[in-house]
Formats: C-alpha cells, sequence, structure tokens
C-alpha cells in the first residue's frame, strides 16, 4: 500500500505517512492544537481561578464549619458572588450557593450564613 502525500495541517508543508495522519511532526500538532484550544484554555482557567479564590476566602471565613458573615467582609475580599459550583434548595425554599464544599444562603441586611457541606466534614480525620 503507498503512503499517499498530504499537507501539515500547521506548516502546509507535504510529508508522507498514515492515511489518518494530519500532522508532520508532533511539533506541528502541539502548536496547531494549542492555538485552536488558547481561548477555551484560558477562559476555563480564568473561572478555575475565581472558584479556587472564593472557597479559599469561604474556608477563611469558615473554620469551624458554620459561621455568620458580613457580605462587604467577602467583597473585601475579592469574592466574586457571581461565581459558584452548585446550589441547594431547602424544603422552605431557601438557596445554598457552594463553591465546591463550601456555602453560604444570604441573610437579613447583607450578612450570611457560610456552611461547609457535612459529608466533606466527616471524611477530614
Amino acid at each position: 500500500m503507498a503512503l499517499k502525500a498530504r499537507k501539515c495541517l500547521e506548516c502546509k508543508e507535504e510529508f508522507k505517512g498514515r492515511i489518518d495522519k494530519r500532522f508532520c511532526s508532533d511539533q506541528c500538532r502541539n502548536t496547531y492544537n494549542n492555538r485552536n484550544n488558547s481561548d477555551a484554555n484560558n477562559f476555563v482557567r480564568n473561572v478555575n481561578r475565581i472558584l479556587k479564590k472564593n472557597r479559599r476566602i469561604l474556608n477563611q471565613l469558615n473554620p469551624e464549619g458554620k459561621a455568620k458573615a458580613h457580605r462587604s467582609k467577602l467583597n473585601d475580599l475579592g469574592f466574586n458572588f457571581n461565581y459558584y459550583t452548585s446550589t441547594y434548595k431547602t424544603q422552605k425554599g431557601a438557596i445554598y450557593f457552594f463553591c465546591y464544599e463550601y456555602g453560604y444562603i444570604v441573610l437579613e441586611n447583607d450578612f450570611l450564613f457560610l456552611v461547609k457541606n457535612r459529608e466533606s466534614r466527616e471524611e477530614e480525620p
């Protein structure tokens, strides 16, 4: 079986190889994929950075598993209320916002009740 000549998707040079091969080298393949995925990777990286920061702040303000804090304290520390990993709705309709295992519920006068997920507390030594 003769190998068919084709052009590399990155450098446009001709090369020979398997019928499903699209790049002339690993370097061209990596360059092509890195360029095409950079926007998506940057977005995900930025969201993960925000979520980790939010988790760190909730952990800092809630070392015992339950605490109360004012919204302004979280704002001062750089907490971003637009980013969380999940929500939990109680039977009474109250909504907890979680950032991984740490969460909060909005109380009156811009106070927040901070909690740590029970399941994660049980796993700790």
